[in-house]
């Protein structure tokens, strides 16, 4: 429960650092994560998945090719399917991308704001937070089925 309750507690401030949503793909292994957490708007996640854009998003593919953070204008000049300027009409204006591997699963996530840029402290408090995140779930098959249901049952909560 005490994992659980750690677990829930990073992706509320992580939620609450990203006013326009966030996208987290953790333990990454072949081409499926583990668990995926989403808060952007419905209308932008019902949009990206009708286009089958993650094939051309170039945050994912920055994240799969790398590691650190990224912000999303340093990505717009490989950005050839136009997935950075859809986002943008949709209120994801300004973001950052982050992966890690600790552990030799990798795990992506991207930031969304509206209103700025993320500043540079902010993306690398972001990037301790997921880091807990990353760790956190990494003993996720350890949890009771009660714990892993809860978990998933946030994952829906979360992405709709």
């Amino acid at each position: 429960m005490a994992h659980r309750t750690s677990i829930a507690g990073l992706l509320r401030e992580l939620d609450r650092r990203s006013p326009a949503g966030f996208a987290i793909a953790l333990h990454i292994r072949f081409t499926a994560p583990a668990y995926l957490f989403q808060t952007y708007p419905k209308r932008w996640m019902d949009h990206y998945s009708e286009h089958g854009m993650v094939v051309n998003d170039p945050t994912v593919r920055w994240g799969v090719q790398n590691l650190g953070h990224v912000r999303w204008s340093d990505l717009e000049r490989i950005d050839s399917a136009g997935v950075l300027n859809a986002a943008k009409n949709h209120g994801l204006m300004n973001g950052a991308t982050i992966a890690i591997m600790p552990d030799g699963t990798r795990t992506i996530a991207s930031f969304a704001r509206a209103d700025r840029d993320y500043e540079d402290f902010e993306i690398e408090e972001l990037e301790d937070l997921l880091s807990r995140l990353h760790a956190e779930t990494a003993g996720l098959p350890r949890l009771s089925a009660a714990d892993r249901s809860a978990l998933r049952q946030l994952s829906v909560r979360l992405t709709h």
